[in-house]
Formats: C-alpha cells, sequence, structure tokens
C-alpha cells in the first residue's frame, strides 16, 4: 500500500522530461530508485522467458508506459500505470481525475472473483430429472472437486455452488451446468477449466449424458466491478463553458449512448480505452475483459452504455460504472513479466479485488475525458494535437523539433504527414 504521505497529484507532470518524471516519481516515493531499470526496458521482460510463453517467438515488441495521475480511489492516491499507443488516453484521465478530486474522489467496490465455468451436457435422456439430480446432489458434486487445486484451496478458493440451465428448444438440446468457482487472486482461467473438466465425469454418471464443452465463461457477472464519482459544476466550468452547461450536455450525450448502440458501441470503446492501458500494464488478458464487458452491455437484450451520467440532487454531476472484470495480481504473464510488477507495485494493490477497483475508475474518468470533449469543443482538438506529434515522428523529426513541429501544425490546423515534412524542411533550410 502506499504511505500516508504520498499524493497522486503530480501538477506540472506533462511538461517535464522523462527522466525528470522519473525522479518525480521516485521522489514522492511510488517507485524507488532500483526500479528505473525496468522502466527504461533495460530490466524488461527477458527474451529467454517470452520464447516460453507463446509459439514462434522472434523477438519482444514494446509500446509505450504512461502514468496517469490525480486519482483518488476509496480514500487513496493512486497512481496508474496505463500502456497505450492512442494519444489523449493518458492525458484525459489524468485530467478527468483531478476535476473528480473536487468532488471527493472515485468511491468503488468490487464482488468477490467467482468465475463461472460451462459444462455442457448433451445426449440427456431426461432433461427435467437431470436438471433435478444436479441441483439434488449439489453439495456431493461440490465435494468431489474441492481440492483440485490445491493453492486456491488454502487461499479460500475453490468451488462455490452449481447452477443448471436448460435449452430445450436448441438442436439438440442440452443442458449447461454453470460451475461458479472462487480464484482469489487469480485471473482464474486455468482453474475454472480444470475444475470443469473434473467435475464432468461425475454429470455424465449422474444424468447418462455426454459433456460437450467444459470451459470458463467470460461474461464473468459474478465478479463485477462498481465505481462512482460526483463533481460539482465549477470543476467542470472551462473557457466559455459554465459548469451547469457542461454537465447537461454530459448527460445529454450519455442519453445517445444509451438509445443507441451505434453510439454505445463507440461510448463503451472510450471506457475500455482506460480500462485495457490498465490491463495491459498488469499483463492481464485485455481481450476477456473486453469480452466480458461489451456482452454485459448487452445483458437487457439491447447494447446499451455501461456508464451512467445523471445530474444528482445537489445539483452535481454523477457518474457511475459496472462492468465485469476478471483480473488477477498473480499467475500467468502477471507473475513473470517485470513490468507488471512494477505496475502493481506502483498502483499499491495486493488483491484482484483492489485492482478491479482501479479499473473500473478509470474507465469511468475515461469516460467523462470523451463526453466533455464531445458535448463542448469536439474530440478532435485536444485529440489531434496529442497526434501531431506522431505525425511529426513519423515526419523524422527528432528531439525539440518534435514537439515545435506539432505545434506549429496543431496552429494551423493541418496536421498531416505531408506539411510536418515541408516544416522539418524550412527549418532546416533556415540553419
Amino acid at each position: 500500500m502506499t504511505a500516508d504521505n504520498q499524493t497522486s497529484r503530480l501538477a506540472g507532470f506533462y511538461n517535464l522530461s522523462l527522466s525528470e518524471r522519473q525522479k518525480r516519481l521516485t521522489s514522492v516515493g511510488f517507485v524507488k530508485d532500483a526500479d528505473l531499470p525496468v522502466l527504461n526496458g533495460e530490466r524488461s521482460l527477458p527474451i529467454q522467458v517470452a520464447e516460453h510463453m507463446i509459439e514462434n517467438v522472434v523477438g519482444r515488441y514494446s509500446l509505450p508506459l504512461g502514468i496517469a495521475t490525480n486519482f483518488i480511489i476509496n480514500d487513496r492516491e493512486v497512481l496508474v500505470p496505463m500502456v497505450v499507443e492512442e494519444p489523449s488516453v493518458v492525458a484525459g484521465a489524468s485530467y478527468m481525475a483531478k476535476l473528480v478530486r473536487q468532488g471527493g474522489g472515485f468511491a468503488a467496490a468490487a464482488d468477490p472473483p467467482v468465475m463461472i465455468g460451462q459444462i455442457q451436457l448433451l445426449e440427456v435422456p431426461d432433461l427435467g430429472e437431470a436438471h433435478r439430480q444436479i441441483l439434488g446432489q449439489q453439495d456431493q458434486l461440490l465435494e468431489k472437486i474441492k481440492h483440485v487445486d490445491p493453492v486456491l484451496t488454502k487461499l479460500g478458493g475453490g468451488p462455490r455452488g452449481l447452477e443448471v440451465r436448460v435449452f430445450d428448444q436448441a438442436e439438440p438440446p442440452f443442458l449447461v451446468v454453470h460451475l461458479l468457482f472462487d480464484v482469489r487472486d487469480a485471473m482464474g482461467a486455468n482453474a475454472v477449466n480444470t475444475a470443469c473438466e473434473s467435475l464432468a465425469p461425475h454429470l455424465e454418471e449422474l444424468t447418462g449424458g455426454r459433456a460437450g464443452l467444459r470451459i470458463l465463461s467470460n461474461l464473468a457477472d459474478r465478479r463485477l466491478a462498481h465505481a462512482e464519482c460526483s463533481i460539482p459544476p465549477p470543476a467542470l466550468a472551462f473557457e466559455e463553458y459554465s459548469g451547469e452547461f457542461v454537465r447537461d450536455r454530459v448527460v445529454e450525450a450519455w442519453a445517445f449512448a444509451d438509445a443507441d448502440p451505434y453510439r454505445a458501441a463507440t461510448h463503451n470503446k472510450g471506457i475500455m480505452n482506460g480500462i485495457d492501458a490498465v490491463v495491459m500494464a498488469t499483463a492481464n488478458d485485455w481481450r476477456a475483459v473486453e469480452a466480458g464487458a461489451h456482452a454485459y452491455a448487452s445483458r437487457h437484450g439491447r447494447y446499451r452504455s455501461l456508464s451512467t451520467w445523471e445530474v444528482d440532487q445537489r445539483g452535481h454531476l454523477r457518474g457511475t460504472l459496472e462492468l465485469p472484470l476478471a483480473v488477477g495480481t498473480v499467475g500467468g504473464a502477471t507473475r513473470v513479466h517485470p513490468g507488471a510488477r512494477l505496475c502493481l507495485k506502483i498502483m499499491g494493490v495486493e488483491t484482484s479485488r483492489e485492482l478491479a477497483e482501479i479499473l473500473v475508475s478509470v474507465g469511468l474518468a475515461q469516460n467523462l475525458a470523451a463526453l466533455r470533449a464531445l458535448a463542448t469543443e469536439g474530440i478532435q482538438r485536444g485529440h489531434m494535437t496529442l497526434h501531431a506529434r506522431q505525425v511529426a515522428i513519423a515526419a523524422g523529426a527528432e528531439g525539440p523539433d518534435i514537439q515545435r513541429t506539432a505545434e506549429q501544425m496543431a496552429a494551423e490546423a493541418n496536421i498531416s504527414l505531408e506539411r510536418a515534412r515541408e516544416i522539418l524542411a524550412a527549418d532546416g533550410a533556415a540553419q
């Protein structure tokens, strides 16, 4: 956990050089000097380890690691590592967290880490009788797989219950048994899949059916995370926009997303911009998190917004976000990747539930950043200014020329590779 005197409010962090940002992180105690080689890539994922993580390894691939500042989550100061290639994500999350601080920060909670494993049973002689038998012998069935993962059992995890779903209109008809399994601080895929494989023969014997698929579900709706925030209107005001104007336009923009799946897809993608970046920084499975989130957005029969924005009784802008977050702090790539371990250390998290609380808070901040921009000045103004730096680099700019070229393109509202080359050529001729 972070020390009491640490703060995520690192004013001017964006304007510092890379080495100055690293010194700032060490000065406030979120990282130590010994951690800097990991941040610099000098002690990153060893190629020998990478070779055994996936097939046909030929090298390593790097992405930028940034730090989102200003977060207060459950009254705790948190710096949030984010791995992402898209400009404006880190800046947007940081700035919205700064606004949310004025309302007390984010309040977040996460369910116990219960995952769902699915066992399909086909060729069952009597679906109804099989349904009754499974539920009637639930305790005995769970006892048979109680110690399928001794480590999880020792830590307090393991099987928690069974549910049965009947698909009698399918062709062919079948049953699906849901195994509810507490995976503690792991993401849990391997443990749940192993438990499903172990339980399947007992279900076959009990029902007279044949086990088909036996696999975890990424719709982890027993493992939800929830965050909320409340922002006073004065904190929302900027330039010519009053706080009340911004508040009301954000609510209108959210209503669009909640009503229209075409808008909701982009709206929820903005939420996942923030969540995925932290999931990647901790070497968790961002594909699983994405799949669960979008499936959960369709749980009412229509794809909708994952978040809600409204005006509360005090006139504040109140936001809430809820989605499944199956993430871990132990096991898999999280355990073997030095960068992932350092990112968890920076956040001061020790459990999967703490990590989920940070993720859902970041998602809510990222959502507000997009809605605020869309509802006022438009999404392109800030985004394209940051994008200009990438264009300048692609044109061959180096060192101070990167920022100078980007600023000139932004001022001209002409951010293109051709214009960047023209600016660089003119600078070269002037010298």
